[in-house]
């Protein structure tokens, strides 16, 4: 188990980040936000969000867009009964590549503890007022959609970018990586195939069963 190395005073304080950090909603998140869906592991990753306020996320593994305005975290089975919906996002301010060893340092032994990672740094979670539930969506590697579908979604599948709206979305996508991106990646030009469009965005990864384990 994770173990956080905290001060008896340092955990009074946490305490007082429960109320501030799990706030409901505010309007910074926009029609116009990116957002990057991705799993959260387990309920110990939604720690490590709240209280350190970052994510991981597996170079191998990634999205090709990691300059987003907001995370929005699923919840897998792991979660037990608050599994299969998204309950929180998070502001991202920021991104870095590092290893796995040096973000979880009580893992060094781990043996995935020299491969790079993705350490997105986030602000306080934000509860949405209506968690965003699965439905028939069993599993998420990732899934890019805007602040106008995430504020009226009740399913998963009310988050997925319809029609024209795709190309869109990743030409948005595509000019935030080129000027905010910090670690460049191979990325498409913005007249793609359909087929393409949809792997780039995360849309075909959503069915099957998800193990929980991908940003382990």
């Amino acid at each position: 188990m994770y173990k956080f190395t905290l001060a008896l005073k340092n955990q009074l304080l946490s305490s007082l980040l429960i109320t501030n950090d799990l706030r409901i909603i505010v309007t910074m998140l926009q029609p116009t936000s990116l957002i990057l869906v991705c799993l959260l592991p387990s309920p110990r990753d939604l720690e490590i969000a709240r209280l350190l306020g970052w994510y991981r996320i597996p170079l191998r593994t990634a999205p090709k867009v990691v300059a987003v305005d907001y995370l929005a975290f699923y919840q897998p089975s792991a979660f037990g009964e608050r599994g299969g919906k998204i309950e929180f996002v998070a502001e991202v301010r920021g991104h870095e590549l590092t290893t796995r060893g040096e973000l979880l340092k009580d893992e060094a032994d781990h043996l995935r503890a020299r491969e790079e990672y993705y350490k997105i740094q986030i602000g306080g979670l934000e509860k949405l007022k209506e968690p965003v539930v699965a439905e028939k969506w069993k599993r998420i590697s990732f899934l890019y959609t805007t602040g106008e579908y995430l504020l009226s979604a009740k399913s998963l599948n009310d988050l997925v970018v319809d029609g024209d709206e795709r190309l869109l979305l990743w030409r948005s996508l595509r000019e935030r990586a080129e000027n905010e991106q910090l670690y460049k990646t191979d990325l498409p030009e913005a007249d793609i195939p359909p087929e393409v469009l949809m792997v780039l965005l995360g849309i075909k990864e959503w069915n099957g069963e998800s193990d929980g384990k991908r940003n382990a």
